[in-house]
């Protein structure tokens, strides 16, 4: 997400830049909330590709560049991976479908849905 972000915002500092996460990984959300990182202490998920932990510099550029992290549930992550598959016949790993997950929930990300998971 950092470097995303970065690369993002260097390119169009303009850009409105959206972070998604597993709600049962959320230690990035939850950081952002808070203003300081709270460490994943027992993440959950199927997107077993994002249950490490957040890193300090990672983090701080986080805090620098991304406007808003939403989450995802499990079961909005498994609907996105089916819908890739039906539409375009790829098979996806969870992680890789977290943010396809969020958008799969709106198309516009408001105040209002930004501030929890879909």
């Amino acid at each position: 997400m950092s470097g995303v972000a970065v690369a993002s915002k260097n390119l169009k500092p303009a850009i409105r830049v959206i972070g998604a996460e597993p709600a049962g990984a959320d230690d990035a959300y939850r950081s952002f909330k808070a203003g300081h990182i709270i460490p994943s202490v027992n993440p959950k998920t199927i997107a077993d590709g994002l249950r490490s932990s957040l890193g300090k510099l990672p983090f701080a550029e986080i805090q620098r560049h991304v406007d808003v992290i939403v989450t995802a549930s499990e079961e909005s992550i498994v609907r996105a991976m089916r819908t890739i598959w039906e539409v375009m016949k790829i098979i996806v790993e969870p992680s890789a479908a977290v943010a396809y997950a969020v958008l799969l929930k709106t198309n516009s990300i408001s105040p209002v849905s930004a501030s929890g998971s879909f």
